[in-house]
């Protein structure tokens, strides 16, 4: 009798992970962000679709072609994705505590949310960088690789975030900081 394990390893097999899903990832970044930024101006679906089309055939040929380079665009994209995934449901995940203890998003137009946003593109950025072996791993932080510590550190850190939270006094009027225009801008973007 054959189960979802089999069909995941059949698609598996025919190249899901290896060819369809990154071509799809890169298109629909590609596309959607050509998109948004009408940088071939308005109205220009066709050339968007064409330029989305050739960048995601740029990043499986060569996979396909020439597996096993050090530098496998596909390669990195697989590597990178769970962390990032584990990213963006760690943010969601604190977010939906927040809302559950019924406090509003006062960190909306501060520096909380440039902070916020800052050190979630600087985790990304180290994410892909270190798939792509750009820098060495640190030897002496090892031990955060033990999937019970992430979780405990995890747990951790949203205990805090909610303490913080329920335990803070009211903003004080105050000019504008650095970590404000960070925040503007990604909410620009």
């Amino acid at each position: 009798m054959a189960t979802f394990d089999d069909a995941i390893r059949q698609l598996e097999d025919l190249g899901l992970t290896d060819v369809l899903m990154p071509f799809l990832l890169v298109f629909t970044v590609v596309y959607a962000i050509l998109h948004k930024t009408k940088i071939l101006g308005d109205e220009k679906k066709n050339f968007n679709v064409m330029i989305s089309l050739i960048m995601a055939l740029a990043v499986i040929i060569p996979h396909v072609t020439n597996p096993g380079s050090k530098y496998d665009v596909v390669d990195i994209i697989n590597q990178s994705l769970p962390h990032v995934s584990l990213l963006i449901i760690l943010v969601l995940m604190v977010l939906l505590l927040v809302g559950i203890f019924g406090v509003g998003p006062m960190w909306e137009g501060s520096s909380i949310s440039g902070g916020i946003a800052l050190i979630a593109f600087i985790a990304v950025v180290y994410i892909f960088g270190a798939a792509a072996n750009f820098w060495p791993t640190v030897t002496w932080l090892n031990w955060l690789d033990d999937p019970e510590t992430q979780s405990l550190i995890i747990v951790l850190l949203v205990f805090a975030l909610i303490v913080w939270f329920i335990t803070k006094e009211e903003p004080k009027p105050r000019r504008e900081k650095f970590f404000d225009n960070v925040g503007k801008f990604f909410r620009k973007q």
